[in-house]
Protein backbone atom coordinates (compact mmCIF):
# COMPACT_ATOMS: atom_id res chain seq x y z
CA UNK A 1 0.00 0.00 0.00
CA UNK A 2 1.18 3.33 -0.94
CA UNK A 3 1.49 5.72 1.57
CA UNK A 4 -1.35 8.50 1.97
CA UNK A 5 -0.83 12.33 1.09
CA UNK A 6 -1.28 14.40 4.18
CA UNK A 7 -3.36 17.64 3.62
CA UNK A 8 -1.56 20.12 5.37
CA UNK A 9 -3.62 21.42 8.38
CA UNK A 10 -2.99 25.10 8.14
CA UNK A 11 -5.25 24.72 4.54
CA UNK A 12 -8.20 22.68 6.11
CA UNK A 13 -7.61 25.34 8.52
CA UNK A 14 -7.85 28.22 5.84
CA UNK A 15 -10.23 26.55 3.95
CA UNK A 16 -12.98 26.09 6.31
CA UNK A 17 -12.11 29.78 7.63
CA UNK A 18 -12.67 30.98 4.01
CA UNK A 19 -15.91 28.97 3.50
CA UNK A 20 -17.26 29.57 7.18
CA UNK A 21 -16.39 33.76 6.06
CA UNK A 22 -17.97 32.68 2.92
CA UNK A 23 -21.22 31.51 4.04
CA UNK A 24 -21.26 33.94 7.04
CA UNK A 25 -21.25 36.61 4.13
CA UNK A 26 -24.17 35.51 1.87
CA UNK A 27 -25.99 34.35 4.92
CA UNK A 28 -25.43 38.07 6.27
CA UNK A 29 -26.28 39.41 2.64
CA UNK A 30 -29.46 37.54 2.32
CA UNK A 31 -30.57 39.11 5.71
CA UNK A 32 -29.95 42.52 4.53
CA UNK A 33 -31.66 41.72 1.37
CA UNK A 34 -34.89 40.52 3.31
CA UNK A 35 -34.64 43.35 5.60
CA UNK A 36 -34.33 45.91 2.76
CA UNK A 37 -37.61 44.42 0.64
CA UNK A 38 -39.26 44.40 3.79
CA UNK A 39 -38.62 48.30 3.86
CA UNK A 40 -39.28 48.70 0.58
CA UNK A 41 -42.56 47.23 1.03
CA UNK A 42 -43.37 49.17 4.03
CA UNK A 43 -42.19 52.38 2.18
CA UNK A 44 -44.44 51.26 -1.02
CA UNK A 45 -47.48 51.07 0.95
CA UNK A 46 -46.58 54.50 2.49
CA UNK A 47 -46.54 55.82 -1.39
CA UNK A 48 -49.82 54.55 -2.37
CA UNK A 49 -51.34 55.83 0.90
CA UNK A 50 -49.36 59.50 0.08
CA UNK A 51 -50.25 59.39 -3.54
CA UNK A 52 -54.25 58.21 -2.45
CA UNK A 53 -54.03 61.44 -0.25
CA UNK A 54 -52.53 64.06 -2.56
CA UNK A 55 -55.76 61.95 -5.53
CA UNK A 56 -57.77 63.44 -2.91
CA UNK A 57 -56.42 66.63 -2.41
CA UNK A 58 -56.22 67.40 -5.61
CA UNK A 59 -60.16 66.35 -6.52
CA UNK A 60 -60.97 68.64 -3.62
CA UNK A 61 -58.91 71.85 -4.83
CA UNK A 62 -60.39 71.13 -8.50
CA UNK A 63 -63.75 71.76 -6.97
CA UNK A 64 -62.89 74.96 -4.51
CA UNK A 65 -62.04 76.22 -7.65
CA UNK A 66 -65.48 75.52 -9.32
CA UNK A 67 -67.01 76.43 -6.18
CA UNK A 68 -64.77 79.88 -6.49
CA UNK A 69 -65.81 80.35 -10.06
CA UNK A 70 -69.59 79.91 -8.85
CA UNK A 71 -69.34 82.52 -6.25
CA UNK A 72 -67.92 85.09 -8.00
CA UNK A 73 -70.11 85.05 -10.63
CA UNK A 74 -72.87 85.31 -8.41
CA UNK A 75 -71.21 88.40 -6.55
CA UNK A 76 -70.82 89.82 -10.26
CA UNK A 77 -74.02 89.56 -10.49
CA UNK A 78 -75.36 90.66 -7.06
CA UNK A 79 -73.38 93.69 -8.22
CA UNK A 80 -74.97 94.20 -11.41
CA UNK A 81 -78.62 93.80 -9.60
CA UNK A 82 -77.76 96.03 -6.65
CA UNK A 83 -76.59 98.75 -9.53
CA UNK A 84 -79.71 98.35 -11.33
CA UNK A 85 -81.75 98.93 -8.27
CA UNK A 86 -79.86 102.10 -7.47
CA UNK A 87 -80.29 103.45 -11.12
CA UNK A 88 -84.17 102.45 -10.43
CA UNK A 89 -84.18 104.40 -7.15
CA UNK A 90 -82.21 107.58 -8.98
CA UNK A 91 -85.16 107.43 -11.53
CA UNK A 92 -88.10 107.41 -8.67
CA UNK A 93 -85.91 110.13 -6.97
CA UNK A 94 -86.01 112.34 -10.02
CA UNK A 95 -90.01 111.77 -10.58
CA UNK A 96 -90.53 112.32 -6.66
CA UNK A 97 -88.92 115.90 -7.15
CA UNK A 98 -90.69 116.37 -10.37
CA UNK A 99 -94.27 115.41 -8.65
CA UNK A 100 -92.96 117.54 -5.42
CA UNK A 101 -92.85 120.51 -7.65
CA UNK A 102 -95.83 120.27 -9.83
CA UNK A 103 -97.59 119.55 -6.44
CA UNK A 104 -95.68 122.83 -5.13
CA UNK A 105 -97.41 124.89 -8.28
CA UNK A 106 -100.79 123.76 -7.93
CA UNK A 107 -100.51 124.68 -3.89
CA UNK A 108 -99.43 127.95 -4.93
CA UNK A 109 -102.22 128.96 -7.10
CA UNK A 110 -104.49 127.18 -4.78
CA UNK A 111 -103.40 129.31 -1.84
CA UNK A 112 -103.32 132.48 -4.80
CA UNK A 113 -106.48 131.86 -5.79
CA UNK A 114 -107.57 131.62 -2.08
CA UNK A 115 -106.41 135.05 -1.10
CA UNK A 116 -108.45 137.13 -3.83
CA UNK A 117 -112.11 138.94 -3.72
CA UNK A 118 -114.39 136.26 -4.26
CA UNK A 119 -117.03 138.43 -6.05
CA UNK A 120 -113.89 139.52 -8.23
CA UNK A 121 -113.32 136.09 -8.57
CA UNK A 122 -116.86 135.41 -9.44
CA UNK A 123 -117.11 137.71 -12.17
CA UNK A 124 -114.30 136.61 -13.72
CA UNK A 125 -115.14 133.07 -13.46
CA UNK A 126 -118.42 133.92 -15.23
CA UNK A 127 -120.09 132.58 -12.32
CA UNK A 128 -119.99 130.53 -9.30
CA UNK A 129 -120.44 127.15 -11.09
CA UNK A 130 -117.36 127.91 -13.37
CA UNK A 131 -115.40 128.71 -10.22
CA UNK A 132 -116.34 125.41 -8.02
CA UNK A 133 -115.69 123.73 -11.31
CA UNK A 134 -111.83 124.89 -11.30
CA UNK A 135 -111.41 124.34 -7.86
CA UNK A 136 -112.77 120.96 -8.22
CA UNK A 137 -110.53 120.50 -11.52
CA UNK A 138 -107.32 121.70 -8.88
CA UNK A 139 -108.55 119.44 -6.18
CA UNK A 140 -108.57 116.42 -8.65
CA UNK A 141 -105.01 117.09 -9.76
CA UNK A 142 -103.64 117.69 -6.33
CA UNK A 143 -105.28 114.30 -5.42
CA UNK A 144 -103.70 112.63 -8.57
CA UNK A 145 -100.39 113.96 -7.72
CA UNK A 146 -100.28 112.51 -3.68
CA UNK A 147 -101.57 109.14 -5.56
CA UNK A 148 -98.80 109.28 -7.85
CA UNK A 149 -96.38 110.40 -5.05
CA UNK A 150 -97.96 107.60 -2.46
CA UNK A 151 -97.05 104.63 -5.77
CA UNK A 152 -93.56 105.97 -5.94
CA UNK A 153 -92.86 106.28 -1.85
CA UNK A 154 -93.92 102.23 -1.93
CA UNK A 155 -91.91 101.20 -5.20
CA UNK A 156 -88.63 103.54 -3.60
CA UNK A 157 -89.38 101.46 -0.78
CA UNK A 158 -89.84 97.83 -2.29
CA UNK A 159 -86.35 98.81 -4.35
CA UNK A 160 -84.49 99.95 -0.92
CA UNK A 161 -85.71 96.46 0.73
CA UNK A 162 -84.28 94.88 -2.74
CA UNK A 163 -81.48 96.67 -2.70
CA UNK A 164 -80.90 96.03 1.09
CA UNK A 165 -81.35 92.24 0.56
CA UNK A 166 -78.99 92.09 -2.39
CA UNK A 167 -76.46 94.04 -0.31
CA UNK A 168 -76.99 91.19 2.36
CA UNK A 169 -77.07 88.49 -0.44
CA UNK A 170 -73.39 89.87 -1.61
CA UNK A 171 -72.34 90.15 1.98
CA UNK A 172 -72.92 86.17 2.35
CA UNK A 173 -71.13 85.26 -1.39
CA UNK A 174 -68.09 87.69 0.07
CA UNK A 175 -67.75 85.74 3.31
CA UNK A 176 -68.39 82.37 0.98
CA UNK A 177 -65.66 83.83 -1.04
CA UNK A 178 -63.28 84.26 1.67
CA UNK A 179 -64.27 81.00 3.17
CA UNK A 180 -63.14 79.18 -0.04
CA UNK A 181 -60.03 80.99 -0.68
CA UNK A 182 -58.75 80.17 2.86
CA UNK A 183 -60.19 76.36 1.78
CA UNK A 184 -57.66 76.60 -1.00
CA UNK A 185 -54.67 77.86 0.71
CA UNK A 186 -55.41 74.85 3.21
CA UNK A 187 -55.88 72.28 0.21
CA UNK A 188 -52.58 73.78 -1.35
CA UNK A 189 -50.52 73.53 1.68
CA UNK A 190 -51.73 69.81 2.12
CA UNK A 191 -51.33 69.23 -1.55
CA UNK A 192 -47.33 70.44 -1.09
CA UNK A 193 -47.03 68.63 1.92
CA UNK A 194 -47.99 65.37 0.92
CA UNK A 195 -45.89 66.16 -2.74
CA UNK A 196 -43.26 66.76 -0.58
CA UNK A 197 -43.77 63.35 1.68
CA UNK A 198 -44.02 61.57 -1.98
CA UNK A 199 -40.87 63.00 -3.01
CA UNK A 200 -39.26 61.93 0.07
CA UNK A 201 -40.40 58.38 0.11
CA UNK A 202 -40.12 57.80 -3.38
CA UNK A 203 -35.70 59.07 -2.44
CA UNK A 204 -35.64 56.55 0.00
CA UNK A 205 -37.35 54.08 -1.92
CA UNK A 206 -34.89 54.49 -4.74
CA UNK A 207 -32.28 54.33 -2.15
CA UNK A 208 -33.25 51.52 -1.04
CA UNK A 209 -33.72 49.77 -4.03
CA UNK A 210 -29.86 51.08 -5.02
CA UNK A 211 -28.64 49.56 -1.69
CA UNK A 212 -30.45 46.27 -2.62
CA UNK A 213 -29.09 46.31 -6.21
CA UNK A 214 -25.12 46.52 -4.27
CA UNK A 215 -25.95 44.00 -2.08
CA UNK A 216 -27.41 41.79 -4.74
CA UNK A 217 -24.41 42.62 -6.83
CA UNK A 218 -21.93 40.92 -4.28
CA UNK A 219 -24.41 38.14 -3.08
CA UNK A 220 -26.36 37.27 -6.84
CA UNK A 221 -23.33 35.41 -8.37
CA UNK A 222 -24.77 32.43 -6.28
CA UNK A 223 -27.73 31.32 -4.13
CA UNK A 224 -30.00 34.10 -4.85
CA UNK A 225 -29.73 33.31 -9.24
CA UNK A 226 -30.11 29.64 -8.62
CA UNK A 227 -32.81 30.03 -6.11
CA UNK A 228 -34.87 32.83 -8.80
CA UNK A 229 -33.63 30.19 -11.76
CA UNK A 230 -34.95 27.74 -9.37
CA UNK A 231 -38.20 29.08 -8.96
CA UNK A 232 -38.63 30.18 -12.44
CA UNK A 233 -37.62 27.16 -14.18
CA UNK A 234 -40.14 25.20 -11.42
CA UNK A 235 -42.99 27.46 -12.56
CA UNK A 236 -42.57 27.33 -16.46
CA UNK A 237 -41.33 23.96 -16.77
CA UNK A 238 -38.36 24.35 -18.42
CA UNK A 239 -34.64 23.46 -17.67
CA UNK A 240 -33.30 25.06 -14.81
CA UNK A 241 -29.49 24.47 -16.39
CA UNK A 242 -30.74 26.01 -19.44
CA UNK A 243 -32.07 29.11 -18.02
CA UNK A 244 -29.05 29.64 -16.06
CA UNK A 245 -27.12 28.99 -19.50
CA UNK A 246 -29.58 32.38 -21.29
CA UNK A 247 -28.71 34.32 -18.14
CA UNK A 248 -24.78 34.38 -18.55
CA UNK A 249 -25.29 34.98 -21.67
CA UNK A 250 -28.44 37.66 -21.80
CA UNK A 251 -26.67 39.83 -18.79
CA UNK A 252 -23.83 37.97 -16.87
CA UNK A 253 -25.67 36.14 -14.05
CA UNK A 254 -27.82 39.54 -14.07
CA UNK A 255 -24.37 41.77 -13.43
CA UNK A 256 -24.69 43.19 -16.96
CA UNK A 257 -28.02 45.41 -17.58
CA UNK A 258 -26.43 48.03 -20.23
CA UNK A 259 -23.88 50.59 -20.10
CA UNK A 260 -25.85 53.25 -21.89
CA UNK A 261 -28.88 55.73 -21.32
CA UNK A 262 -32.10 56.41 -23.25
CA UNK A 263 -30.53 59.92 -24.03
CA UNK A 264 -27.37 58.47 -24.76
CA UNK A 265 -28.17 55.87 -27.29
CA UNK A 266 -30.72 58.46 -28.89
CA UNK A 267 -28.07 60.69 -29.22
CA UNK A 268 -25.74 58.40 -31.08
CA UNK A 269 -28.86 57.39 -33.38
CA UNK A 270 -29.66 60.43 -35.04
CA UNK A 271 -25.75 61.16 -35.07
CA UNK A 272 -25.26 57.70 -36.88
CA UNK A 273 -28.28 57.71 -38.65
CA UNK A 274 -29.82 55.31 -37.42
CA UNK A 275 -32.32 57.46 -36.77
CA UNK A 276 -33.97 60.40 -38.75
CA UNK A 277 -37.09 62.58 -38.79
CA UNK A 278 -36.27 63.73 -42.58
CA UNK A 279 -39.17 63.34 -44.75
CA UNK A 280 -36.50 62.28 -47.18
CA UNK A 281 -35.32 59.03 -44.70
CA UNK A 282 -35.37 55.81 -45.75
CA UNK A 283 -38.57 53.66 -44.93
CA UNK A 284 -36.61 51.62 -42.44
CA UNK A 285 -34.99 54.51 -41.06
CA UNK A 286 -38.62 55.72 -40.54
CA UNK A 287 -40.02 52.55 -38.97
CA UNK A 288 -36.73 52.37 -36.83
CA UNK A 289 -37.03 55.99 -35.99
CA UNK A 290 -41.04 55.47 -34.60
CA UNK A 291 -40.25 52.00 -33.28
CA UNK A 292 -37.39 53.71 -31.09
CA UNK A 293 -40.12 56.40 -30.18
CA UNK A 294 -42.99 54.03 -29.00
CA UNK A 295 -40.03 52.28 -27.18
CA UNK A 296 -39.13 55.54 -25.43
CA UNK A 297 -42.41 56.37 -24.60
CA UNK A 298 -43.25 52.82 -23.08
CA UNK A 299 -39.90 53.02 -21.04
CA UNK A 300 -40.56 56.34 -19.45
CA UNK A 301 -43.98 54.98 -18.60
CA UNK A 302 -42.44 51.47 -16.88
CA UNK A 303 -39.74 53.68 -15.14
CA UNK A 304 -41.86 56.52 -13.41
CA UNK A 305 -43.99 53.32 -12.11
CA UNK A 306 -41.59 51.58 -11.05
CA UNK A 307 -39.73 55.30 -9.37
CA UNK A 308 -36.92 55.14 -11.87
CA UNK A 309 -35.53 58.23 -13.31
CA UNK A 310 -35.47 57.50 -16.87
CA UNK A 311 -33.08 59.48 -18.13
CA UNK A 312 -30.59 58.05 -15.73
CA UNK A 313 -31.72 53.97 -15.85
CA UNK A 314 -29.01 51.87 -17.45
CA UNK A 315 -30.44 50.32 -20.91
CA UNK A 316 -28.59 48.21 -23.28
CA UNK A 317 -26.47 50.33 -25.56
CA UNK A 318 -26.92 50.76 -29.50
CA UNK A 319 -25.72 48.04 -31.48
CA UNK A 320 -22.44 48.64 -33.41
CA UNK A 321 -22.71 45.27 -36.23
CA UNK A 322 -25.92 46.23 -37.28
CA UNK A 323 -28.38 49.14 -38.19
CA UNK A 324 -29.99 49.31 -34.52
CA UNK A 325 -31.29 50.40 -31.68
CA UNK A 326 -30.39 49.54 -27.95
CA UNK A 327 -32.88 50.18 -25.11
CA UNK A 328 -32.62 46.79 -23.80
CA UNK A 329 -33.74 46.53 -20.20
CA UNK A 330 -32.75 44.92 -17.01
CA UNK A 331 -31.84 41.28 -16.60
CA UNK A 332 -34.03 39.87 -19.25
CA UNK A 333 -33.15 42.14 -21.54
CA UNK A 334 -36.45 43.16 -22.85
CA UNK A 335 -37.12 45.73 -25.09
CA UNK A 336 -39.75 47.86 -23.34
CA UNK A 337 -42.88 46.67 -25.67
CA UNK A 338 -42.12 43.34 -24.83
CA UNK A 339 -41.67 43.83 -21.40
CA UNK A 340 -45.57 45.37 -21.06
CA UNK A 341 -46.25 42.50 -23.36
CA UNK A 342 -45.32 40.41 -20.29
CA UNK A 343 -45.63 42.03 -17.59
CA UNK A 344 -48.83 41.07 -16.49
CA UNK A 345 -47.93 37.33 -16.19
CA UNK A 346 -44.27 38.05 -14.44
CA UNK A 347 -46.49 40.12 -11.69
CA UNK A 348 -49.06 36.48 -11.23
CA UNK A 349 -45.83 34.50 -11.38
CA UNK A 350 -43.99 36.66 -8.80
CA UNK A 351 -46.68 38.46 -7.02
CA UNK A 352 -44.61 41.69 -8.00
CA UNK A 353 -46.76 44.49 -9.00
CA UNK A 354 -45.36 46.45 -11.39
CA UNK A 355 -42.89 43.82 -11.89
CA UNK A 356 -39.28 45.26 -12.11
CA UNK A 357 -37.10 44.20 -15.29
CA UNK A 358 -34.05 45.18 -12.88
CA UNK A 359 -35.38 43.13 -9.99
CA UNK A 360 -33.38 39.64 -9.64
CA UNK A 361 -36.87 37.27 -9.47
CA UNK A 362 -38.71 39.70 -12.21
CA UNK A 363 -36.17 39.73 -14.22
CA UNK A 364 -35.54 35.93 -14.45
CA UNK A 365 -39.25 34.88 -14.69
CA UNK A 366 -39.50 37.42 -17.45
CA UNK A 367 -37.17 35.17 -19.28
CA UNK A 368 -38.32 32.29 -17.91
CA UNK A 369 -42.01 32.73 -19.51
CA UNK A 370 -40.70 33.79 -22.71
CA UNK A 371 -38.31 30.92 -23.01
CA UNK A 372 -40.67 28.80 -22.20
CA UNK A 373 -43.45 29.81 -24.46
CA UNK A 374 -41.32 29.37 -27.43
CA UNK A 375 -40.21 26.30 -26.71
CA UNK A 376 -37.59 25.71 -23.89
CA UNK A 377 -40.51 23.74 -21.88
CA UNK A 378 -39.86 20.98 -24.22
CA UNK A 379 -36.63 20.52 -22.80
CA UNK A 380 -34.83 19.27 -26.10
CA UNK A 381 -31.66 20.40 -27.52
CA UNK A 382 -33.46 21.56 -30.79
CA UNK A 383 -36.17 23.32 -28.72
CA UNK A 384 -34.22 24.95 -26.17
CA UNK A 385 -31.62 26.15 -28.80
CA UNK A 386 -34.25 27.64 -31.08
CA UNK A 387 -36.09 29.46 -28.13
CA UNK A 388 -33.02 31.53 -27.42
CA UNK A 389 -33.01 32.06 -31.23
CA UNK A 390 -36.13 32.98 -30.93
CA UNK A 391 -35.46 35.08 -27.95
CA UNK A 392 -33.14 36.75 -30.00
CA UNK A 393 -34.65 37.31 -33.20
CA UNK A 394 -37.94 36.15 -33.24
CA UNK A 395 -38.83 34.97 -36.57
CA UNK A 396 -35.61 35.52 -38.11
CA UNK A 397 -34.37 33.12 -35.19
CA UNK A 398 -33.02 30.60 -37.97
CA UNK A 399 -29.62 32.97 -38.24
CA UNK A 400 -29.03 32.35 -34.90
CA UNK A 401 -29.29 28.99 -34.78
CA UNK A 402 -29.31 25.28 -36.38
CA UNK A 403 -32.46 24.64 -38.78
CA UNK A 404 -32.20 21.26 -37.77
CA UNK A 405 -31.24 19.27 -34.54
CA UNK A 406 -27.45 19.46 -35.58
CA UNK A 407 -26.17 20.06 -31.68
CA UNK A 408 -23.87 17.99 -29.67
CA UNK A 409 -25.61 15.97 -26.94
CA UNK A 410 -22.84 17.75 -24.78
CA UNK A 411 -21.18 20.53 -24.29
CA UNK A 412 -19.25 19.67 -21.25
CA UNK A 413 -15.87 20.89 -20.98
CA UNK A 414 -16.04 22.66 -24.29
CA UNK A 415 -15.08 26.60 -24.49
CA UNK A 416 -17.97 28.34 -25.15
CA UNK A 417 -16.50 31.32 -26.69
CA UNK A 418 -14.39 29.27 -28.72
CA UNK A 419 -14.28 29.24 -32.52
CA UNK A 420 -15.96 25.46 -32.32
CA UNK A 421 -18.98 27.22 -31.16
CA UNK A 422 -20.94 28.09 -34.29
CA UNK A 423 -24.27 29.93 -33.33
CA UNK A 424 -25.59 30.89 -30.36
CA UNK A 425 -27.80 27.70 -30.50
CA UNK A 426 -24.84 26.18 -29.66
CA UNK A 427 -23.08 29.25 -27.31
CA UNK A 428 -26.64 28.26 -24.78
CA UNK A 429 -26.58 24.60 -24.86
CA UNK A 430 -22.58 25.09 -24.38
CA UNK A 431 -23.33 27.31 -21.35
CA UNK A 432 -26.04 24.85 -19.80
CA UNK A 433 -23.67 21.79 -20.09
CA UNK A 434 -21.38 24.26 -18.25
CA UNK A 435 -23.39 26.61 -16.09
CA UNK A 436 -21.63 25.25 -12.71
CA UNK A 437 -17.80 27.02 -13.61
CA UNK A 438 -19.57 30.23 -14.25
CA UNK A 439 -21.79 30.55 -10.71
Amino acid sequence: MGKSKKIPVVFIILFFAVNFASGNYFAAAEDDISDIKDEMKEVQKKVQKTQEELNRAQILLNQNKVQLTVTQTLIIKTENEIVKKEDELKNLNSRIELSKKLLSEYIKEMYLESQEDPLIRLAMNNGAKSMTANADHILGIKEKILSVLEDINFAKKEITEAKESLAEKKDNHSKLMNIKLMEQREIKEDIQDAQTTLNQLNDKLNQLRSEYSRILGKSVSTKDILKAADFAAKATGMSKSFLLGVLIQESNKGQNVGGCTYPGIEKDGYARGLLSDSKSASSAVKTRTATFKKRKELFEGITKKLGYDSKKQPVSCNPKSYAGTGGAMGIPQYMSDTWIGYEKRIASLTGNNPPDPWNLLDGVSAMAIKLAQDGASQKTRFAEAKSYCVYLAGGNWGSYCFGTDKYKKSYQDVNCWGASIKNYGEKVLCLKDNYEKYY
